[in-house]
């Protein structure tokens, strides 16, 4: 994610904010999805049926996936492993508010993203988790300390297991880069950017003036802004975890950068992981040139630019390293194999778990030796060919110094990118009213 989501997350995690709750409360597929047993964990056959929700792409599951599931369930002849998966972090998120808010309707197992897990460790919702320092076998040590202190409680609870991580990089087209007179060696690419995202920006309006025919730089604006606030110390949060967007250095590069790229041209003017699934098409009828990489998105790029362009994508280093998305599994109190269901977090999110998944899917893991064993470090995708892909992410990885975050750090996130930079770029809405409308709704949405 994953987010996911908004959110590999990612989206994972990773879009509209979603205001109507109207059918919710019913038995839907956004979050445990309703089975012929009627949501009561257990199966026909006497099995137990253990439900997780997640959203974007986690790579557990036995279609596209690492195929974990699968082999879970071999060991565990006793456990079903049903998987429900939306591709919208955001209105994911929502409806797990709402469903914890009545503990009902929850997955045995529910995916979190990052910008969320603040407010999922906060004082509303710290009880509704089981404390997976102490139920499940999990070994805390074996994954990165700031990954653990992320899911921590106040009082030492750790409500969440890290899935993965979201260190950055820039994947673009080869083929547009070449048509477009740029260089595709991707060591000369990421020297055009190096250490500036002014830099990535002059580049881009390079690109548009021998871009092929209707393409554009990079995907879209929104996407830019997540990329530069993710490389950034400061960022929703002051040191204290509390929300001061308005103060932060951070929000401003980001913003300023996104603004510049949506009304000069530069981008494709697209939502990432919208609905309509345009963005999506995107990828595989090459529209853009550029998107923002975190190690997630190369999932998402084999998966929507489809074997004709497999080849054509390469992965370079981004102007500046930081850190977009990444997940975590945690299991709500209420359910009602709650022992079980924290067995099998612990186990997906195990080391060696962690690899298989890499493998498949390009999540870089949230554990320590994973992230420098030879599996990653010498791994490369098929889909981006000769691409160090272990190598580039790893030391990516290893840059990384999470910025501090706020319980409201994904909604805010989504505020500005959806509802501020989303209508400067597709509407041309004046940036300084599209400023104040991001400023009205978090003013009106966030209790503070």
């Amino acid at each position: 994610m994953r987010t996911s989501s908004t959110s590999r997350s990612r989206q994972r995690r990773r879009g509209t904010a979603i205001t109507a709750v109207a059918g919710l409360a019913a038995c839907t597929a956004l979050i445990t999805g309703c089975g012929a047993d009627g949501g009561s964990g257990e199966a026909g056959d006497g099995k137990i049926t253990l439900r997780i929700g997640t959203f974007g792409s986690f790579g557990y599951d036995d279609k596209t996936g690492a195929k974990l599931y699968a082999e879970y369930e071999r060991s565990h002849p006793d456990i079903k492993i049903v998987e429900s998966n939306v591709a919208d972090g955001q209105k994911y998120w929502d409806t797990l508010k709402l469903r914890l808010s009545r503990n009902s309707g929850l997955a045995d197992i529910q995916a979190l993203e990052v910008g969320y897990v603040a407010e999922a460790t906060g004082p509303a919702m710290a009880d509704k988790w089981v404390d997976l320092g102490k139920t499940g076998g999990a070994d805390l040590d074996a994954f990165l300390d700031w990954k653990v202190n992320q899911a921590t409680t106040p009082d030492g609870k750790v409500i969440g297991l890290g899935t993965d991580i979201g260190p950055m990089a820039i994947c673009y087209n080869k083929d547009l880069f070449a048509k477009a007179k740029l260089p595709t060696d991707r060591t000369e690419v990421a020297k055009l950017w190096q250490g500036d995202w002014s830099k990535f920006l002059a580049t881009g309006k390079n690109y548009q003036k021998n871009a092929p025919a209707g393409t554009a730089f990079h995907d879209s604006a929104s996407g830019l802004f997540n990329a530069v606030i993710s490389s950034q110390p400061v960022q929703y949060a002051n040191t204290k975890g509390e929300l001061d967007y308005e103060n932060s250095p951070g929000v401003k590069l980001a913003w300023n950068t996104a603004v510049e790229a949506a009304t000069s041209g530069v981008t494709a003017k697209l939502r990432q992981f919208d609905e309509k699934g345009t963005w999506n098409a995107a990828f595989k009828n090459s529209k853009f040139a550029t998107v923002a990489c975190p190690s997630w998105m190369t999932g998402i790029i084999k998966d929507q630019a489809g074997a004709g362009n497999q080849g054509k994508w390469d992965i370079a280093a981004p102007p500046v390293a930081g850190n977009w998305g990444g997940s975590f599994l945690a299991v709500p109190k209420s359910g009602k194999h709650a022992k079980e269901a924290a067995e099998l977090a612990a186990w997906l999110t195990a080391p060696a778990q962690h690899a298989k998944v890499f493998g498949v899917n390009g999540n870089i893991p949230s554990t320590k030796h994973t992230l420098t064993s030879t599996v990653v470090q010498e791994a490369k995708l098929p889909y981006f060919g000769d691409t160090p892909v272990g190598k580039i992410y790893s030391d990516a990885a290893a840059g990384i110094t999470p910025a501090p975050i706020s319980r409201w750090d994904g909604q805010v996130k989504t505020f500005i990118t959806d509802n501020g930079i989303l209508d400067i770029e597709q509407r041309g809405t004046d940036p300084a009213k599209a400023w104040e409308n991001v400023k009205k709704l978090i003013e009106d949405k966030i209790e503070q």
